[in-house]
């Protein structure tokens, strides 16, 4: 049984969780340094990042054949 393609390349990918990573790091920085709310903003990114990563992960774990009847 053959693995379906994601939707990212493996550069798209690595980029994907270096950016994740930063945004995810960078949030409770910024909550501790800045007194405003703008580090929502940089959780939001995060899962929204994050989406886009389990959605890769979901396409890349169906089989190849599958994608094709949908």
């Amino acid at each position: 049984m053959q693995q379906g393609s994601g939707i990212l390349t493996p550069r798209q990918r690595r980029l994907a969780w270096l950016g994740f990573l930063l945004a995810a790091l960078q949030a409770p920085v910024s909550a501790k340094l800045v007194a405003d709310d703008s580090w929502l903003f940089s959780l939001c990114v995060a899962l929204m990042v994050a989406t886009v990563i389990i959605a890769d992960d979901t396409s890349r774990r169906r089989p190849a054949d599958a994608s094709s009847a949908d």
